[in-house]
């Protein structure tokens, strides 16, 4: 394994479901270990609740606010929080704020950031605002989350 630098702007930048990703570091880089992104989450982004039966989440906000679910509890969460996910724990999180925010988003072991790769939209390094999620890629997204363990808390589904 060679050592791995980003700098600022670089790394693979993808629009996942409303939000920016840029990729820190994959499991390809990591040897299976971890995976690693910057996410920039604009008023009213965030994923549906969810829960991961492989991989530990784990976030640190850096800018703005974040609310997130746990087991159907809602935690309001300024720059300066983090939160760990247990595999398994339902859990989801959403910008309520007139703001964008920015959080350091990992997982233990790596892996379900090549779902993001199947189904995200590349954007360029530097995009504040992603385009919404189409109805295809949600559909997609639907279609892959059980092929990398992730169950989406939808209803109906």
């Amino acid at each position: 394994m060679t050592p791995t630098i980003r700098k600022p702007g670089e790394g693979r930048v993808l629009a996942v479901a409303g939000d920016v990703y840029r990729f820190l570091a994959t499991g390809k880089e990591t040897n299976g270990k971890y995976a690693m992104w910057e996410a920039l989450v604009p008023p009213g982004g965030g994923p549906p609740p969810h829960t991961h039966s492989r991989e530990e989440e784990s976030f640190y906000v850096l800018e703005g606010e974040i609310t997130f679910t746990v087991n159907g509890e809602r935690i309001v969460a300024p720059a300066g929080t983090f939160a760990n996910m247990p595999v398994g724990t339902p859990h989801a999180f959403k910008n309520e704020s007139a703001r964008p925010a920015r959080m350091i988003i990992s997982v233990a072991p790596a892996g379900v950031e090549e779902m993001f790769f199947e189904f995200g939209v590349p954007v360029a390094p530097g995009t504040l605002t992603p385009p919404p999620p189409t109805d295809a890629e949600i559909k997609k997204l639907i279609e892959i989350a059980p092929k990398y363990g992730v169950t989406l808390l939808l209803p109906g589904h």
